[in-house]
């Protein structure tokens, strides 16, 4: 029965993985598959395959939430600092042109 599962769980994984490129909803069903994958490793007593398959896992949530940021549907952490931060390089750069200006 476990061999059952650990054969359908990779061959989910592999067919999302083949498929992502139609959407990123593929690439987050590959995450889910990674992590089934792992959790057959784990349960046959295979750790290093479950320890890999888990990375794998946490690297393709990290796309999805990537490429979900990227369509512009939840703004990106780095977006909102570099708004933040956007009235302070417009001020460094008054204060530059200023200094260049002063010097000429």
């Amino acid at each position: 029965m476990l061999t059952l599962f650990g054969a359908c769980v990779v061959t989910f994984m592999m067919l999302m993985y083949a498929l992502e490129g139609r959407g990123r909803r593929f690439v987050l069903a590959f995450a889910v598959g990674c992590a089934l994958s792992s959790t057959y490793g784990f349960l046959a007593g295979t750790w290093p395959f479950g320890i890999v398959e888990g990375i794998w896992s946490l690297v393709a949530v990290k796309r999805y939430l990537d490429q979900r940021s990227a369509a512009g549907e939840v703004p990106s952490r780095s977006a909102e600092s570099s708004a933040r931060s956007a009235p302070a390089r417009a001020v460094s750069s008054i204060s530059t042109d200023r200094r260049r200006s002063e010097v000429s």
